[in-house]
């Protein structure tokens, strides 16, 4: 799978939604940017070598509350992790399979967020 190619446009999707980041953080903003959503899709395919969707909602809820700590919103990791949910819906041929796998991880992640039971085995 492409995880720059991923990473980029989820970055992209970011910047759009909220042009105002590049003012407030600058180029370097969008570079931790990147490196983040390059942590998250490590841990995605952490989840999925171990087959275990609970690697990643471990990791959301580890994730979210530092990043609450300084200051940011629960909501903005989930609008994160839908936008990586909403690229992968794209992938197709021999990654599709992972990339379903990484959606059901992305939703169990963000029901765990929002505080919501996470539907069935994943």
């Amino acid at each position: 799978m492409n995880f720059d190619g991923i990473v980029n446009k989820v970055t992209e999707m970011i910047y759009e939604r909220e042009p105002s980041l590049l003012e407030r953080f600058g180029e370097k903003g969008k570079e931790k940017c990147r490196e983040d959503n390059h942590h998250h899709m490590k841990h995605l395919q952490s989840a999925y070598e171990l087959n275990q969707a609970a690697f990643f909602t471990d990791y959301a809820f580890w994730l979210n509350g530092i990043l609450t700590k300084h200051g940011m919103k629960t909501q903005h990791l989930i609008d994160n992790f839908e936008l990586i949910h909403t690229v992968l819906r794209e992938v197709k041929g021999e990654d599709e399979q992972q990339a379903e796998a990484f959606t059901l991880y992305l939703s169990a992640a963000i029901a765990v967020l929002k505080g919501e039971p996470v539907k069935g085995e994943v």
